[in-house]
């Protein structure tokens, strides 16, 4: 998951003719903080059908919570919640005054994220600010005339405000001054923030959590005095945004998230005086954040996702029972109704399939145990908010406010997108079945079975994601093979208990799950580790500073050997986001390295990258006679609820030979193709290319003098797509006529060719289009390759390119100061220099 640049940075990249109605821009793009991936799902509230974020009132009996986007407020000893706000926007983070009559929150609306107060006696809502920055985590101080809450005013970066409610105002300051840690940090970057303030009960200290000097983690929990400005550590441990620490009534504890020692987050107590021994309050397989102390102190309310899905629960602090706060009634502001809404297949048939529902009020509904998921991007021109959607097994009853309600089905790529409108009733259902039509592709095509090579089950997100549910969402997005990358991020690894080497046992008839590894490195690039049919490689990554894994060694080259020990397939995983420059640069990917060793077998070329870029890459390596395979991965945390998906966005189709049916032999039959190289890559376009009737992967003999070749094939889209090309050798050949549509074209013609290489047919857009959840609509076949008698390969500026690449990892590679033994220093060495003498051969 780790990309060498950010997102943002390519997209004030992008060609400037890109029309600025196609833009895709990140969500809340005015936060300058790297691997928004992380922060976004990890910190950033997000919209979930249950509930997200909550606060106590005064009584100890009451909780104010974030749920649907909307405030509820909710008696302990009652089932039924009664509704605060419904927007506009989605409110967030709720926290309560110290005498119970004002709740202040966070509302996600118009592109930024602004703090509002509601009145509970009036129901009136203020805005208390109005900047559009990132403003979030609000916390009302003791005696109700101070707030602190976390902002991105300042440079883009999450600092603590301290504001003050003043006869002229609401005025405000930042408690800290930015300051530059001395430590190199890749996932946090280099400016210190402060995230998450609580109170002590005095009002005259504040919990925050920071990260001065700390390489990884987002922070440690510090303790500062606000009149003399002393700061204490309270708790130094890595944590991933999460740990959300609460003061104790008392003054005397703190109570907070970590997943220290374990795979999930679970609650933990410390002293706030700093210095204590931690003790956990928790236990199990499952995330506990968000937790409050009750004003009374004798009980702590959390969000769980044991079930899957976020949940309120309530533990007594003596006795440790914990109740689940039942939400069976909703007491509703405005007059409601609902849809059930049916996807159907061509026969008639309930079909899973990927739903977006908007109601009268430009808000997004979904039913309340659906996973609700969001898109990472979209274009600010077309939509008011990113694409907001769930997947549903056939069949979904969603509630949403009166009026014309719009809905939109996907379903893969082999179906088109349904859009359709109803009118929602006060107080009734009504049914609307929606028929998906798939597209026209012939009888052949069945071959063709899709994978995504990329997705991680669970990785630190809102939901807690099981192999069932994964196959649920592989099987809404018509995805036939879906691999779980198993990872170890630093500490943990969530999926662990699941990994096998065989085919999981919650695979169906339709939906094949298959369990493999990402080993991370930010040093090599990520590998993908397919097939392995023994044991997980542990740790899982390497090459990182101030830990006893801050070796070099393993490099991917020897990662890769025991992984084909293994009878696995290698890859390599979002590439690139820019062309690597040996010239400008100082490179450490290791792609040219095991491309030309044999050690690595395919390259997403569609992924979590950009796919132009990524394919610039593919081509010189190809143009080099290393003919690793197309493959499409999304790198998706399915348990997200912002995410960049959803599962399948990127897929790989492999044409598998015969009628595999057990599960094993599905295994096996889709590796093959794999490795064989009959795979295409998309991301939307669907494309068939054969060259003199043989498929992508293969490899035609010429004679001495070469020969016309005559090609064939297709292309189906659910998009309408701007550009139809064949490429030979890494030049573009022949442009191809698409219907009036856009989302048709049949091509056949015939193409010389004097010397060895190869041909391969891509489809792309210029700009982004709101129905898929990417840069832009990208396809390519794998290549078929020429192999012309008597003729030598020579691959002349490619080989020098890769070259000059070899030599910059060799001289950034040689004198790093961390390898264990000089025999691992020699055996990285020396995989760079076997690799270089391949291309000098080639040159």
């Amino acid at each position: 998951m780790i990309r060498f640049t950010r997102l943002l940075l390519l997209l004030c990249m992008l060609p400037v003719a890109m029309s600025l109605a196609a833009e895709r821009v990140p969500v809340l793009s005015q936060i300058k903080v790297p691997h928004d991936y992380y922060f976004r799902e990890m910190y950033l509230p997000q919209l979930t059908s249950g509930p997200s974020s909550l606060a106590w009132l005064p009584d100890s009996n009451s909780i104010v919570y974030s749920m649907q986007g909307s405030l509820w407020l909710q008696r302990l000893d009652s089932n039924r919640a009664r509704q605060l706000t419904s927007g506009p926007g989605y409110d967030y983070q709720p926290d309560v005054s110290p005498d119970g009559s004002t709740v202040v929150f966070a509302r996600y609306d118009g592109d930024a994220l602004e703090l509002h107060t509601l009145d509970l006696a009036s129901g009136r809502v203020s805005a208390l600010t109005s900047d559009g920055n990132v403003n979030l985590e609000p916390r009302f101080a003791p005696d109700g005339k101070r707030l602190a809450w976390v902002s991105t005013r300042t440079n883009g970066r999450f600092h603590v405000y301290l504001g003050s409610f003043t006869g002229q105002g609401f005025e405000s300051a930042p408690m800290l001054q930015e300051r530059v840690s001395r430590k190199p940090r890749y996932y946090y970057g280099e400016v210190d923030h402060e995230l998450s303030p609580s109170w002590s009960p005095d009002g005259k200290s504040l919990l925050y959590v920071s990260n001065p000097e700390i390489i990884y983690g987002s922070g440690a929990i510090w303790r500062r005095d606000l009149d003399s400005g002393e700061t204490t550590p309270v708790r130094l441990e890595e944590t991933t945004w999460r740990a959300q620490p609460d003061w104790s009534p008392d003054g005397k504890r703190v109570i907070y998230s970590s997943y220290l020692g374990r795979q999930w987050h679970q609650l933990w107590l410390t002293t706030a005086a700093g210095g204590g021994d931690p003790l956990p309050l928790s236990y199990g397989d499952y995330d506990v954040t968000a937790a409050r102390w009750s004003p009374d102190g004798e009980r702590i309310a959390y969000i769980a996702n044991e079930n899957g899905g976020l949940e309120i629960r309530v533990q007594d602090m003596t006795s440790g029972a914990v109740t689940t706060l039942a939400i069976d009634e909703r007491e509703w502001l405005q007059s409601r109704g609902a849809v059930l809404v049916r996807t159907l297949g061509a026969d008639g048939k309930p079909v899973a399939a990927r739903v977006m529902v908007t109601g009268a009020d430009g808000r997004r509904y979904a039913p309340d145990d659906a996973w609700l998921h969001a898109d990472d991007g979209f274009d600010r021109q077309a939509t008011d908010y990113e694409p907001q959607y769930f997947h549903s097994a056939g069949a979904a009853t969603v509630s949403l406010p009166a009026g014309e309600a719009r809905i939109v089905v996907w379903r893969g790529m082999e179906h088109r997108i349904a859009q359709r409108s109803i009118d929602v009733r006060n107080n009734g259902t009504r049914q609307i079945d929606i028929q998906l039509e798939p597209l026209d592709l012939p009888a052949e095509w069945q071959q063709w079975i899709s994978a995504d090579v990329h997705v991680h089950m669970n990785y630190g997100g809102h939901y807690r994601n099981t192999p069932p549910r994964l196959v649920q969402q592989a099987a809404a997005e018509d995805l036939d093979v879906v691999f779980n990358l198993v990872v170890n991020k630093e500490q943990r690894i969530p999926d662990i208990r699941t990994f096998t080497t065989m085919p999981d046992t919650a695979s169906t008839a339709d939906t094949l799950l298959l369990h493999g590894q990402e080993f991370h490195t930010s040093y090599w690039g990520h590998l993908g580790l397919l097939g392995l049919d023994e044991h997980f490689l542990l740790p899982g990554y390497t090459t990182y500073a101030n830990t006893g894994l801050a070796s070099p060694y393993p490099d991917n080259t020897t990662v890769a050997r025991l992984a084909h020990a293994q009878n696995a397939l290698v890859g390599y995983v979002h590439p690139f986001l820019s062309i690597p420059d040996p010239a400008t640069e100082s490179l450490s990917n290791a792609l040219p390295v095991d491309a030309a060793l044999g050690t690595a077998d395919y390259y997403e070329v569609v992924g979590f990258a950009d796919h132009r870029t990524s394919a610039e890459v593919w081509y010189r390596l190809l143009n080099c006679g290393l003919p690793l395979a197309a493959a499409g991965g999304t790198d998706a945390m399915a348990n997200y609820a912002s995410l960049r998906g959803p599962v399948g966005i990127n897929r790989t189709y492999a044409r598998v030979s015969g009628n595999p049916a057990n599960p094993d032999e599905r295994r096996a039959a889709w590796l093959a193709a794999l490795r064989a190289g009959r795979t295409i890559a998309t991301n939307g376009p669907l494309l068939e290319l054969t060259v003199d009737g043989q498929a992508p992967g293969t490899t035609i003999n010429l004679p001495a003098d070469g020969g016309e070749l005559r090609f064939k094939g297709f292309m189906r889209s659910l998009v309408p797509i701007d550009h139809l090309e064949l490429v030979q050798n890494g030049e573009v050949v022949r442009h191809f006529a698409i219907s009036e549509n856009g989302m048709s074209a049949d091509i056949d013609g015939s193409v010389p060719v004097r010397e060895d290489g190869w041909l391969l047919l891509r489809a792309w857009n210029d700009e982004s289009s709101p129905d898929v959840f990417d840069l832009y609509p990208y396809a390519t076949t794998n290549a078929v390759f020429t192999d012309v008698a008597n003729n030598e390969l020579a691959c002349g500026s490619d080989a020098d390119y890769f070259i000059a690449w070899l030599d910059d990892l060799r001289d950034n590679t040689v004198g790093h100061p961390d390898y264990n033994t000089e025999q691992e220093r020699r055996t990285v060495l020396d995989n760079i220099a076997a690799a270089k003498a391949i291309f000098l051969q080639r040159r």
